[in-house]
């Protein structure tokens, strides 16, 4: 059964959050607009621990973002796609599944298999997150998932040892997390949900990486260096070199959270 209470908590909640955020510099106003968004859905028709774990993960991934937020500016700024504020496309592309897996729940009544599929979509985009943020800071240089080939950081489909144990990190932190609030509001300590998101969370921040490294879409610089941006910081359209052209960072944030979440569903499966 729906409560009309909880999803106007929900509402309230992400609002207040997401007025935080962007006074902090941390959202767009369609940021804003996008957290209020999933955190209603998320927190009004899941519930508490889904709505917490969601707060978990936009907490942490902004607070990574804003550290030595200039020196990675300067490895690898004019590599991403977007700046360190996000927008309603970046809100979207890493809440949206969870938001519609919540919403699917709630009216549902709240199967089982909608909370497994959660907790892999969660663990993802918390672990590509932290992988993206803290990945990029390591002294050795990434080698490309797919041929391991060294390349210059922040390069799509790029992974570092820093980066794949920043992921897992993420993952752990969302499982944990998931566990916790779930027991204090239901009374059921679900210790499986600490495999679930480790499992889930490395086959989707891989799944991720794997896009990355092959197509997602990817332009040149007149400097003749690659970037996930269409346009310039002197607004002239780089040149196309791979990928396909709808498959940008937040589809390949949004396709990856949903093969986390199908592995999850996977693992208990057996």
């Amino acid at each position: 059964m729906l409560d009309f209470w909880r999803i106007l908590a929900g509402f309230l909640l992400s609002a207040l959050i997401g007025a935080i955020a962007y006074w902090r510099g941390s959202l767009t106003r369609s940021g804003w607009l996008g957290a209020i968004l999933t955190g209603t859905a998320t927190f009004g028709f899941g519930g508490w621990a889904w709505g917490l774990t969601l707060i978990v993960f936009f907490i942490t991934s902004s607070l990574l973002s804003r550290f030595r937020q200039l020196h990675k500016q300067r490895i690898a700024g004019e590599k991403f796609e977007k700046s360190g504020k996000r927008d309603i496309g970046q809100a979207l592309a890493n809440g949206g599944m969870a938001s519609i897996v919540a919403i699917l729940y709630g009216i549902t009544g709240a199967p089982e298999v909608l909370l497994v599929l959660f907790a892999g979509v969660m663990a993802t985009v918390t672990a590509d997150t932290w992988a993206t943020e803290l990945g990029v800071l390591s002294r050795q240089p990434p080698r490309l998932v797919t041929t391991l080939r060294v390349v210059p950081s922040g390069t799509s489909g790029g992974v570092t040892l820093a980066g794949l144990l920043a992921s897992l990190a993420g993952s752990l932190i969302i499982g944990i997390t998931l566990l916790a609030v779930f027991w204090l509001e239901t009374g059921t300590f679900v210790l499986s949900f600490v495999w679930i998101t480790l499992f889930g969370g490395c086959i989707g921040s891989l799944c991720d990486s794997v896009l990355g490294a092959t197509v997602q879409t990817m332009y040149k610089t007149t400097d003749g260096e690659e970037t996930e941006r269409r346009l310039s910081s002197t607004g002239q359209t780089n040149q196309l070199i791979r990928g396909w052209r709808w498959m940008n960072n937040d589809m390949v944030n949004l396709v990856s959270s949903l093969v986390g979440g199908l592995a999850a569903l996977l693992l208990v499966s057996w």
